[in-house]
């Protein structure tokens, strides 16, 4: 993705982008994986943060609160295929989150750069260097470990955050070689990101049976005043993840992106812990999310000693462009 600016950028700016995306990120696993304990129906509460996403940008733009430009045909036919394996990415993370705990949830998340690295070689890109390779191989062996030692397995939950990782890789890759989110604000971005999503989450809902059981349930789940603010923080916190990901990405680089995504998961996996009905400890379990996680920042480690060794480029490098 092209190193692109909404304003002039400033130290201040950089490290309000990469702070508040740290932050956003790590409320947004606790706050789904909340409202997912009382409301199982993850697709239409995707469907909603994606609606509320649209309405907003759209009401702004009204009011003149932002200068993002209107719907371009072309650009929208761009970025649909992008938007939809965006979209299957983050569904399959929410389906995910009703059977898996939140250590496990990162420590599987963090397999998609394994998952990059062979995409690469089969699309015939570059050999990633060996501390790359062996950090990677690392993070996976963590994974298993901690699987294995994972009281609570929930196999369905495996598989969706497994699917997941895959649709999360497919995404990468094609803005990678298409470079379709080129020439774009973050609002901008986000606007089409969440407006295509909307004709092809409405159909998920409908043809897994979600709709309109689910439409019936949330109207009378949001007489609990509890859920309603849990369900409304998650709206707001769906808008706020996607701008401030977005946001680092252009502001700072999509190395900056990843490294501070390796810094939250270090510290949701702490929480996740004790937080929401905690984890039952077991040591094979912990190491493996030790190991799992000095994986995850070797490898930015070794990302950050890549670019360093390396003259700039034009196309920063995917790989952590993450939720």
């Amino acid at each position: 993705m092209e190193n692109r600016s909404d304003a002039e950028t400033t130290p201040f700016l950089s490290l309000f982008a990469a702070l508040s995306y740290g932050i956003a990120s790590m409320a947004m696993v606790f706050i789904n994986k909340a409202v997912l304990m009382q409301y199982a129906n993850s697709m239409t509460l995707l469907t909603l943060q994606q609606l509320a996403t649209t309405l907003l940008i759209l009401i702004s733009r009204g009011m003149g609160y932002t200068k993002a430009r209107g719907v371009d045909m072309a650009t929208a036919k761009k970025l649909f295929p992008v938007s939809v394996f965006y979209n299957a990415n983050v569904a399959f993370a929410l389906a995910s989150l009703k059977g898996v705990n939140i250590p496990m949830y990162i420590a599987i998340k963090r397999l998609t750069p394994l998952a990059v690295l062979v995409a690469g070689i089969f699309s015939g890109k570059g050999k990633p260097t060996t501390q790359v390779i062996l950090s990677v191989v690392l993070t996976a062996a963590g994974c298993i470990i901690a699987a294995i030692g994972d009281f609570s397995f929930d196999l369905f939950g495996y598989s969706m955050a497994l699917t997941s990782v895959f649709f999360q890789t497919m995404y990468l890759v094609l803005v990678e070689k298409s470079g379709a989110e080129d020439g774009l604000s973050s609002i901008e971005i986000m606007f089409y990101n969440s407006f295509l999503s909307l004709p092809f989450l409405l159909f998920l809902i409908i043809i897994t049976g979600e709709f309109p059981y689910s439409v019936s349930l949330l109207f009378a789940k949001i007489n609990s005043f509890s859920f309603l603010v849990i369900l409304l923080l998650s709206l707001v916190m769906g808008i706020a993840l996607n701008f401030t990901m977005f946001l680092c990405t252009i502001v700072n680089s999509a190395l900056t992106t990843t490294i501070v995504g390796v810094l939250k998961g270090v510290g949701s996996t702490t929480l996740g812990f004790v937080v929401l009905g905690g984890v039952p400890v077991h040591g094979l379990n912990v190491t493996g999310l030790v190991i799992n996680t000095a994986g995850g920042v070797w490898y930015s480690y070794a990302k950050y000693q890549q670019k360093k060794s390396k003259p700039p480029k034009l196309m920063s490098d995917l790989e952590a462009h993450r939720k």
